[in-house]
């Protein structure tokens, strides 16, 4: 590449890549994403590295395992002097945007963005902390059944107030950059909330599928062996296997397909804007999610846990011009796009980095050359009890946690997850191998009371903050109204020719 490409983006939000057609679903329906897929390069074994919003994402953005930078629970603080991809990006002489969802708390809303476009729909200070001090309390903002209960066909919902304005505000964006003198490429990222929980949609996408012909689980509460974590989630979202009846499982796998549509169509009409905007063919588009849902597999909801469903991502790279289509079949992960963006668009090499980055380029994979075949993550949130980490290497995967017994799953020959291979004595050298790795790679015990005493901290901190005058730290968008549409301190006729796409000359 001798011209340095825009980079755009898109994620969305709890988007399981087993519900997508590139992925072999049957029924969902995503035209645009699907396009992205038979033009692009699709990893079919992309996982988020903590199946959880705030610890995946901030691992996403900085490259770095949660245990590196504190990003443990939804209420975690990133700090603020953590190089993201933004700051990479950003120092390297890009335009750096952000319209949507990156659920940072704490007083740095931005993470090295020069611009954030809208809000966050989650709230930026420490009041959904975690506490293992209690694990027997369920705090009220803990997920529970509801969504599931009351899932089905809406008007209007918070998310999509939130969604409606991400997609705008980003093709607005992509239109002021068309029309601007910035020269300067540009790295926006489009953060849908959709298809998160609650499970509710409008009629326009919940009739593009028959109800009858939604899919159930494949594998019920019952027809699953028992396992502690499992168990401690179902406590923790108030779930046994009288909780929900058929239609309301129904009811929320539909409203959810719905939402994947939705999103679908959102991010068309950013595509749609940027090769309006004569942008595309300079634009390298990554498609990304933050973690899954097990959506009533095994008996789960929602995330949280290192089941396929909940962990694995979709993950496509769409620059047809640079990359040839193809399939990368090795396990890869979302803390592998920060040195991916970086070896993008630096094109005299990769700075080096101030802090030590856990994951690897995908440019290897990008070019069909061989690259690496390995996902670590760590879980250290509800549900938890201690940590819990994981290695995907090649076709196993291996869970581990000093308060339950081990997991070991071959993921060709048992896609569902059902034999645990961890009790065998033919895997025992196997075992044994993963063990070690483990012991090299963290200090369980020390991490353990890293996350109590983080934990503690922000509890008090959240008490002592809602008391009395409260500051929020939450991202106020600003606009200068004195510098849009038609204002007295710009000639009305030179306004005009600079707002118009594509501009029209004066002598024509």
């Amino acid at each position: 590449m001798t011209k340095r490409p825009h980079i755009l983006f898109l994620m969305a939000d709890q988007m399981a890549a087993s519900r997508l057609p590139f992925h072999g679903h049957p029924l969902v329906q995503t035209p645009h994403l699907s396009r992205l897929a038979q033009e692009g390069v699709v990893f079919d074994s992309a996982y988020c590295n903590s199946p959880l919003c705030a610890p995946s994402r901030f691992a996403l953005m900085t490259g770095r395992l949660p245990s590196r930078t504190g990003g443990f629970d939804n209420a975690s603080d990133l700090p603020a002097d953590t190089p993201t991809f933004a700051h990479y990006l950003r120092d390297a002489g890009y335009v750096t945007a952000l319209s949507g969802k990156m659920h940072f708390c704490g007083p740095d809303q931005l993470h090295g963005f020069e611009q954030r476009l809208t809000s966050d729909i989650y709230p930026a200070d420490y009041g959904w902390y975690v506490d293992w001090d209690h694990p027997d309390e369920r705090p009220s903002y803990y997920h529970n059944m509801a969504s599931v209960a009351q899932a089905g066909p809406c008007v209007r919902s918070n998310q999509l107030d939130f969604d409606d304005e991400v997609t705008f505000k980003a093709q607005r964006f992509l239109y002021d950059y068309a029309r601007g003198t910035d020269s300067r490429p540009f790295c926006l990222t489009v953060s849908l909330t959709h298809p998160h929980d609650p499970y509710t949609i409008p009629h326009r996408y919940w009739d593009r599928y028959d109800h009858d012909a939604i899919d159930m689980p494949s594998l019920s509460y019952t027809q699953v062996p028992a396992d502690a974590h499992s168990e401690r989630l179902r406590r923790v979202y108030q779930l046994d296997e009288d909780t929900l009846t058929d239609e309301q499982i129904r009811n929320a796998r539909h409203a959810y397909y719905g939402a994947i549509s939705y999103v679908d169509d959102q991010l068309g009409a950013v595509l749609d804007t940027l090769e309006q905007c004569g942008l595309a063919d300079d634009t390298i588009v990554v498609f990304s999610g933050d973690h899954g849902d097990m959506l009533g597999e095994r008996g789960l909801w929602y995330k949280m846990s290192w089941f396929e469903d909940s962990a694995r991502v979709p993950m496509i790279v769409h620059a047809p011009k640079h990359f040839s289509p193809h399939r990368v079949r090795e396990a890869v992960s979302t803390l592998d796009l920060l040195p991916t963006f970086v070896d993008l668009t630096h094109p005299n090499g990769p700075p080096d980095f101030p802090v030590p980055i856990d994951g690897h380029s995908l440019l290897p994979h990008l070019t069909g050359q061989r690259g690496h075949d390995e996902v670590i993550g760590e879980y250290l949130a509800e549900g938890a009890i201690a940590p819990l980490v994981m290695i995907r290497r090649g076709r196993l995967k291996f869970v581990h946690s000093p308060a339950d017994p081990d997991q070991l799953f071959d993921l060709e020959s048992d896609p569902q997850e059902l034999v645990n291979l961890a009790g065998r004595d033919d895997y025992a050298e196997i075992l044994t191998r993963f063990r070690d790795d483990v012991t090299e790679r963290w200090d369980l015990s020390a991490l353990h009371g890293e996350v109590l005493e983080s934990q503690r901290r922000r509890r008090l901190i959240a008490r002592a903050l809602s008391r009395g005058e409260v500051t929020p730290w939450d991202h106020q968008p600003f606009v200068d109204a004195s510098t849009q549409y038609m204002r007295n301190t710009v000639d009305l006729d030179d306004l005009e020719r600079r707002a118009r796409f594509p501009q029209v000359d004066p002598a024509d």
